[in-house]
């Protein structure tokens, strides 16, 4: 009777022969299938906030720039406004077109893995990939990061095949990593990483002109992405006199974050990003703890070359340091490339020490799929796991009660549901509700809403500031932390203390996980004086 691993290995084998179309399709409909309840949510924060928008400029006027000119590339505009062309205006098309990409970028894992390791890890690190709650939430999310990841992990699949043809190989990898860079102009870090890497390597084996002549090419290979990225920035400067967008995008995403103290801060962060967050630190454990078994002396399995290793290491270190000082929010989706680069790391680490690492992967992976649901009493965006659901969902019921029983309300709210009201085609209500913005639900901004009454009738309240309810009543309960301080000073005020300052009355509020929404009604006293018509 065969054997546990021997069926595993078997049938791992089959998998991997499936031509490359069909193994595309298998991945579509098991992330289309695992995102069934997701697939026609209305658009999340900044889905609504720049990508939609923006892609509506495009469907609507075959402008490559929005309006309100950020200078991100144009590419997932282009896309998606062809595809509403095609389909129609529909949330459900932009869904699956995302879950498309997301399953171009499984594929690309696959292969990649499939080259350096076999079969099994391949579905293994495949698997872990997709279900890890970062990447599990990017899949169908309309940002432009899954774009921008899906090219870059072809380009790093054939960067890795070794075996293929060199200049056909530089040629595509040339390409994608340019795709890449007019998807989301920071997918330039991964060739700028790579070529510094050849750089040196050039500088070392300088004697040999063999090793000259190949990393030279590659040099000029991995230069290429930059000049795409140069005509779009140059076209942008051309149409708007902004190179990088619009002053106050330039300084939150550039010049606001250029100090050593915020720069510090961020690199503590970045390595939360890439050693902790949501359970990825247990793979990383099993890892090291492997590290500890002898290596086995006999029935080897493939591993990693030290070249691969190191290449790996430059990468992830690059996209450490590179979004330590670039983003203006330290936001996980920025890191959707490396992830399944330290995943592969970890699955070759387990089968080089233990041949129960099939074990290993299952723990691993029932790891990430209860950090899907299960937040620890940390700081994270909501859109790292399902918890973006929450917040999309409250935020629904608060605006179709609003549009139910007071549709002629003037909403005191604050982003992002202020968007959310003005614009239908976010998904949340079918015509436009009056708002009175604020900046957020912080103390101050309450009281400065409280100034003028006059401006509003209801309210929306909402987090502007996703904290986890247990770190939270930690907070409230240590005010003199530094954390607790800091929270003091930007926290969202709670819907009945709203209620008490603006002297409202709840009438809706439903809070899930952290994520709440409130709707509250204000009686107001007019003076009504009639006089006859002239």
């Amino acid at each position: 009777m065969e054997s546990l691993p021997q069926a595993l290995r078997r049938s791992t084998a089959r998998l991997a022969s499936l031509p490359g179309p069909v193994l595309f399709a298998i991945f579509f409909a098991a992330i289309a299938l695992g995102h069934l309840t997701l697939l026609q949510l209305p658009y999340f924060w900044d889905e609504g906030g720049y990508y939609i928008p923006a892609a509506l400029d495009f469907f609507h006027r075959f402008t490559l720039i929005p309006e309100f000119t950020n200078a991100h590339p144009p590419l997932p505009n282009i896309v998606l406004g062809t595809l509403w062309h095609v389909t129609g205006y529909h949330i459900l098309a932009t869904r699956l077109m995302i879950c498309t990409f997301a399953a171009a970028a499984m594929l690309a894992i696959f292969r990649m893995t499939q080259s350096l390791l076999g079969p099994s890890a391949a579905v293994a690190a495949t698997f872990l990939t997709a279900i890890y709650p970062i990447w599990f939430a990017q899949s169908t999310l309309a940002h432009a990061d899954i774009f921008a990841a899906a090219f870059t992990l072809w380009a790093f699949a054939l960067y890795f095949a070794t075996d293929a043809n060199e200049k056909s190989r530089q040629l595509w990898i040339a390409v994608l990593f340019s795709l890449a860079a007019l998807s989301k102009e920071t997918a330039i870090v991964e060739p700028a990483a790579l070529a510094a890497m050849h750089l040196v390597l050039l500088i070392r084996d300088r004697r040999s002109a063999l090793a000259r002549r190949l990393h030279a090419s590659w040099l000029v290979t991995l230069s290429l992405p930059l000049l795409p990225l140069i005509a779009w920035y140059a076209y942008h400067h051309h149409r708007t006199g902004f190179t990088f967008g619009n002053p106050e995008y330039l300084r939150y995403n550039a010049t606001a974050n250029l100090s050593a103290a915020h720069i510090f801060l961020s690199l503590y962060y970045r390595f939360l990003h890439l050693a902790w967050q949501r359970n990825l630190w247990v793979a990383l454990v099993i890892a090291i703890a492997c590290l500890l078994l002898p290596l086995p002396s006999e029935n080897k399995p493939r591993s990693l070359s030290t070249t691969t290793l190191r290449t790996i290491a430059v990468l992830v270190a690059a996209n450490w340091l590179a979004f330590s000082v670039l983003g203006g929010a330290l936001l996980t989706r920025y890191l959707l490339p490396v992830y399944p680069l330290i995943l592969l790391v970890c699955v070759a680490t387990w089968r080089a020490r233990t041949s129960h690492w099939p074990w290993l992967a299952a723990l691993t992976g029932m790891s990430f799929l209860t950090a899907l649901w299960i937040s620890p009493p940390t700081s994270y965006a909501p859109e790292d796991s399902l918890t973006y659901r929450d917040m999309i969902v409250v935020h629904q019921e608060g605006i179709a009660y609003i549009d139910q029983h007071f549709p002629d309300a003037r909403v005191l709210t604050a982003w992002p549901a202020a968007a959310e009201l003005v614009r239908p085609d976010l998904g949340y209500t079918n015509r436009s509700i009056r708002v009175t913005p604020i900046e957020n639900f912080t103390t101050a901004e309450v009281l400065k809403a409280r100034q003028e009454p006059g401006l509003f009738d209801t309210a929306l309240v909402v987090t502007t500031r996703y904290t986890t309810p247990e770190l939270r009543r930690y907070l409230l309960q240590h005010p003199d932390t530094r954390r607790g301080r800091e929270f003091a000073d930007q926290r969202d005020l709670s819907p009945d203390e709203v209620a008490a300052i603006l002297g409202g009355q709840i009438v809706w509020k439903d809070t899930r996980d952290g994520e709440w929404a409130a709707v509250l009604r204000f009686p107001r006293s007019y003076e009504a004086l009639l006089q006859p018509m002239p």
